[in-house]
C-alpha cells in the first residue's frame, strides 16, 4: 500500500503538478498508523517456540552477493567470523543475509542479539539469555549468568548473531571466549567496527560499494552503489541519468546508508541538482571539517549525509524526530504523540510528521505498528536533542510516561488481557529499563520504586528474576522521600526473590517476613505474602509457611481479594501433597482453579491445572490427566511460557509411562528436556524422570541408568544437611529396582534403604513403603525370600495407611515383585501375616539384619 501510494504522488507532480487530495494523503496516514482495519489479524495459527528472531527483509540486498557467499565459507570453515566497517557501511544487512542463507543448517535456529541500546553495565550473557527466552533458575544465584547461558547452549546447534558490538567490545569479547568452548555446536557471526580479537576468529571487512572510475554508462548502471541508488530513487537507467547519480555515489562514498538518506531527495531536487549541491562545500561537506579528527571518515561523511537531511526539515519535524531519540528501541503511535508534542508542535499533528520522517527514511516503521530510528540517525538526534535543551525535561516525561504504562498493565496481567500486554512490555522492555535508570539517575526514589515493584509481575511471568531483583535493589538504594507502603512493597519482593534465587535461606526469614508485614495495602500485602510463602517451599518449614499463608488467605476473604485468595490456594495445594492430605489437596487445586478462570488469568490456570493433573494420575485417570497437561500446555505456549511448557510435556510424559505407553513417554520426555536444557530450568529434572522411568520399564536398562545417574548428580550436588531434593527417594528406588532387575541384589538394597531414609525424613509414609517392597525384591534374590515375605506384609499395612492410592504402573509393579516372592517362600501367607504387624520402622530393621 505505501508503495502504491508513492507510485501515485510521483505521478500526479510528475505529469500533473500535483499533490495527493486530502482523501488519500488522510488514506496514507491511516495505514502509517495502523488502521484497526489494516491491523485486523487472519486467525492465527497455534503459537510454537520460535527457533528464529532473524527479522525479514523488506528490500533488496544490492552489490553484497561476494560478501555473503564469502562470509558462508568462512562460517562453513570456522566458528567465530567477525563483520568490520565503518558505520553505515552494510555490516548489518550482510550478517543478516547470510544468517537467512544459511538458516536451514542450523536446526536449533539463528539468533539475532542487537547490542544497540546495551550500555555495558550488568553481564552481556543476559541479554543473550533474553532474546533466548531463557529463564533464570529459582535457588541458582551462585551461577553466573555466562555459566549458565553456556550450559543452556552446550548442546544446541545454532547460530548466534551478535550485531552492533563495538561500543561493549570487550565484554561482547570475553563472552564470546567463554561460550565457543563450552558449547560445540555453536557458531557466532559478529558484526563490529573493530574485530573482537579472539583465537580462531575470520575476519571480513564489508567496504563501501564500488563506483567504477569512468564514464563508460553500461559499466556505471552496473557497479552496486549505482544500482542502490537506482532502485531506492525509483530512476530508469537513462545514460545521463546515471552520470549524475554516479557522481552522487562518489561524493558519498559509497555508504550504502548515506545513498538510501540521499535518495529519498530525489523526488523534490532531482539527480542532478542533488549532485550540484553535493558540490558546494559551504552547502553540504563544509560539515566535514567540522567533526572529529580522530573519527574515520567515512564516519564523518555519514553524519553529514544525515546532518543535509536534517536541513532540509521543517522546524516541527525536526522536533518530532529529535523527540523521538529519546525511545529505546522504538515506541508506538502512542507514545510519540505523548512525547513529541509540544512548543509549537500539537499532538493532532504528529501522526502527519511521523508520516512525513518515514517518507524520508529518517524513521522505520514496523510491525505494530511501531515507529523506531536507524541507529546512525538516532545518534545524530541524541545531539539535537541537547543542543534543544530539551534533554533532560523529555527524559522526565519519557519515565513518567512508561511509569504509567507500566501500572496500566500491572492489573491486567492478572485477567483477560494478560497476552496482550505481556506482549506489549515484552515490545517496551528496552524503553521501560531506560525509565527506570532515569528515575534512579534523577534521584526519584518514589517513582523508581513504584516502578521496579509494579514490574516485578511481568518480570516474574517472564522468569526474568535476575532482571527484577537488580532492578529492585537498585530502586531501593535510591536516596530521597517515598510512602512507606511503597518502599515495603520493594523490600518485600526483593526478599522474597532473594530466598527464591538461593541468596538467602531459612536464616533470613525471620527478617523477611518483618519486611512483608510492613506493607501497609492489604491487596499488595496478600500477594506479598504468597511470594514469600511460594519462594519458602523448597526449604522453609512447614509451620511457618501455613502461617503466612493462613494469614493471607485471611486478608484475601476479608477484602475481597479472589485473585489473592486463588494465588493462595495455589501453594497450599503444595502443603497438602507434602503432607499427603489428598482431600485438602484437590479442595485447593479445584478452587483455585475455578477462581483462576473466572478472572481470566490462564497463568493462574496453569499453576491449578499441575495439581490436578497430578490428582487424576494418582487416582489411575491418565486419559483425564493427559487430558488437563494437553489443555495446559496450549495455554502456556500461547502465552510464550516456556518453563510451564517443559513442566506440561514432562506431565504428558509422566501419564504416559503410566499408562504403559514407553514410546510416548520417551518422545515427550526427550522433548522436555531439550526445551529445558535450552531454558536452563530445573524442570529438567521432572523430565528426564519421565524419560528414565519409560526406559527401564521399557526394557532399555543401560538408558535408565545414564539418566538416572545423572539425576542422582544432581540430587546429590543440591543436597544439604538440613534438606534433601524431594525427587531423591524416587531416583534412588528407580536405581534400585534397576539393579534387582541386573541380578545385583546388594546394590539394590543400598539404594532402597537410602530411599527409606529419605522417605522417613519427609514424612512419607507412601515412600517409606515402596521403599520397602524394593527391599523385599532384592531380599529374595540375596536368598532371603521369608524376610521378603514378611517385609511386604508391612508394605500392604503402611501403604493401607496411606490417602494415596498407588498408580496402576506401580501396583502392577508390586504384583510383580508379591508374585516372584511367592514363588520363592513356601509359607509366604503366614510371612506376610507376620510382617503386617511391623511398623515401616520395624521392618527397615527386619531387612537390615545379617547385613554384612
Amino acid at each position: 500500500a505505501l508503495e502504491s501510494y508513492q507510485d501515485l504522488r510521483r505521478r500526479l507532480a510528475g505529469e500533473l503538478g500535483l499533490d495527493p487530495g486530502p482523501e488519500l494523503t488522510a488514506l496514507h496516514a491511516s495505514i502509517l498508523a495502523g488502521d484497526p482495519s489494516e491491523r485486523a489479524p487472519a486467525p492465527a495459527p497455534r503459537p510454537v517456540k520460535p527457533t528464529s528472531n532473524l527479522p525479514a527483509p523488506v528490500t533488496e540486498l544490492i552489490g553484497r552477493d561476494h560478501d555473503v557467499r564469502r562470509v558462508r565459507e568462512l562460517l562453513a570453515t570456522g566458528r567465530l567470523v567477525t563483520l568490520t566497517g565503518p558505520g553505515g557501511v552494510g555490516k548489518t544487512s550482510v550478517a543478516l543475509a547470510t544468517a537467512h542463507a544459511v538458516a536451514d543448517a542450523y536446526p536449533d535456529g539463528v539468533w539475532l542479539v542487537d547490542l544497540t541500546t546495551w550500555d555495558g553495565r550488568g553481564d552481556p550473557a543476559e541479554t543473550v539469555l533474553s532474546v533466548l527466552s531463557i529463564p533464570d533458575v529459582p535457588g541458582d544465584a551462585e551461577t553466573g549468568t555466562g555459566a549458565r547461558l553456556a550450559a543452556a547452549l552446550r548442546e544446541r546447534r545454532m547460530l548466534l548473531v551478535l550485531d552492533n558490538c563495538e561500543h561493549v567490545i570487550e565484554p561482547v569479547a570475553e563472552l564470546t571466549g567463554g561460550l565457543l568452548p563450552a558449547a560445540p555446536g555453536l557458531r557466532v557471526l559478529a558484526a563490529s567496527r573493530e574485530p573482537l580479537r579472539l583465537r580462531g576468529e575470520a575476519r571480513w571487512d564489508v567496504e563501501p560499494l564500488d563506483v567504477p572510475g569512468t564514464d563508460d554508462p553500461d559499466r556505471l548502471s552496473r557497479s552496486p552503489a549505482v544500482r542502490l541508488f537506482l532502485a531506492r530513487a525509483g530512476l530508469d537507467p537513462a545514460p545521463e541519468t546515471v552520470a549524475a547519480v554516479a557522481e552522487v555515489c562518489r561524493r558519498l562514498d559509497g555508504i550504502p546508508l548515506a545513498l538510501e538518506l540521499a535518495a529519498t531527495r530525489v523526488p523534490a531536487l532531482g539527480v542532478a541538482e542533488l549532485a550540484a549541491r553535493l558540490r558546494v562545500p559551504r552547502d553540504r561537506f563544509g560539515l566535514l571539517g567540522t567533526g572529529p579528527r580522530d573519527a574515520p571518515a567515512r564516519q564523518r561523511t555519514l553524519t553529514a549525509v544525515i546532518d543535509w537531511s536534517w536541513r532540509l526539515l521543517t522546524g516541527p519535524e525536526r522536533a518530532v524526530l529529535r523527540r523521538l531519540a529519546v525511545h529505546s528501541g522504538g515506541c508506538t503511535l502512542d507514545a510519540a504523540e505523548a512525547l513529541c508534542a509540544g512548543d509549537g508542535v500539537e499532538p493532532g499533528q504528529v501522526l502527519d510528521l511521523v508520516a512525513g520522517l518515514v517518507d524520508r527514511s529518517l524513521v522505520v516503521r514496523a510491525p505494530g505498528p511501531r515507529f523506531r530510528l536507524l541507529e546512525s540517525v538516532s545518534a545524530f538526534c541524541h545531539d539535537r536533542l541537547r543542543e534543544a535543551g530539551e534533554e533532560a525535561e523529555l527524559r522526565r516525561r519519557h519515565a513518567d510516561h512508561y511509569l504509567a504504562l507500566a501500572e496500566t498493565a500491572d492489573p491486567r496481567l492478572r485477567g483477560p488481557g494478560q497476552r496482550e500486554w505481556l506482549l506489549r512490555l515484552d515490545a517496551e522492555s528496552a524503553n521501560l529499563r531506560a525509565a527506570l535508570d532515569s528515575f534512579c539517575g534523577d534521584g526519584a526514589a518514589e517513582r523508581a520504586l513504584r516502578l521496579a515493584g509494579t514490574l516485578t509481575w511481568y518480570w516474574f511471568l517472564r522468569g526474568r528474576f535476575t532482571e527484577a531483583d537488580r532492578a529492585l535493589a537498585a530502586a531501593l538504594d535510591v536516596p530521597g522521600e517515598a510512602p512507606a507502603g511503597v518502599r515495603a512493597k520493594a523490600a518485600a519482593w526483593h526478599a522474597g526473590l532473594a530466598l527464591l534465587r538461593g541468596r538467602a535461606g531459612a536464616e533470613r526469614v525471620a527478617e523477611v517476613l518483618r519486611d512483608v508485614e510492613a506493607v501497609a495495602d492489604p491487596v499488595e500485602r496478600v500477594r506479598a505474602q504468597w511470594f514469600i510463602a511460594s519462594s519458602m517451599i523448597s526449604f522453609g518449614d512447614e509451620t511457618t509457611i501455613a502461617k503466612l499463608l493462613a494469614s493471607a488467605l485471611g486478608t484475601a476473604l476479608a477484602t475481597g481479594d479472589r485473585w489473592g485468595e486463588a494465588a493462595v490456594l495455589s501453594i497450599r495445594t503444595v502443603l497438602a501433597h507434602m503432607r499427603e492430605e489428598t482431600d485438602a489437596l484437590e479442595h485447593d487445586a479445584r478452587r483455585g482453579s475455578e477462581l483462576f478462570a473466572e478472572l481470566g488469568d490462564e497463568w493462574g490456570v496453569l499453576q491449578a491445572a499441575n495439581w490436578l493433573i497430578g490428582l487424576a494420575d494418582m487416582a489411575g485417570d491418565h486419559a483425564a490427566a493427559a487430558r488437563l497437561a494437553r489443555d495446559g500446555l496450549r495455554i502456556a505456549e500461547d502465552l510464550g511460557l516456556w518453563s510451564d511448557v517443559t513442566d506440561l510435556l514432562s506431565w504428558l510424559a509422566w501419564t504416559s509411562v503410566q499408562a504403559g505407553d514407553h514410546a510416548s513417554a520417551r518422545e515427550q520426555g526427550e522433548r522436555a528436556r531439550r526445551l529445558a536444557a535450552e531454558q536452563g530450568q530445573a524442570g529438567e529434572v521432572f523430565a528426564t524422570i519421565s524419560v528414565a522411568f519409560a526406559a527401564r520399564r521399557g526394557g532399555d536398562l543401560d538408558e535408565a541408568e545414564e539418566h538416572l545417574r545423572w539425576l542422582l548428580a544432581t540430587a546429590r550436588g543440591r543436597q544439604t544437611e538440613e534438606s534433601r531434593p524431594p525427587y531423591l527417594p524416587m531416583v534412588l528406588a528407580e536405581l534400585g529396582l534397576l539393579a534387582a532387575r541386573r541380578g545385583d541384589p546388594a546394590t539394590a538394597l543400598a539404594h532402597h534403604r537410602e530411599a527409606f531414609a529419605a522417605c522417613r525424613d519427609q514424612g512419607s509414609a507412601r515412600g517409606m513403603a515402596w521403599a520397602l517392597a524394593g527391599m523385599a525384591e532384592a531380599l529374595a534374590l540375596d536368598g532371603r525370600p521369608g524376610v521378603a515375605a514378611r517385609l511386604l506384609g508391612a508394605v500392604e499395612t503402611t501403604r493401607r495407611a496411606t490417602v494415596l492410592p498407588p498408580s496402576p504402573s506401580d501396583r502392577a509393579e508390586l504384583d510383580r515383585i508379591t508374585a516372584a516372592v511367592r514363588d520363592a517362600e513356601p509359607d509366604f501367607d503366614a510371612l506376610f501375616q507376620q510382617g503386617a504387624e511391623l511398623t515401616p520402622e520395624q521392618a527397615r530393621s527386619l531387612a537390615d539384619e545379617g547385613r554384612a
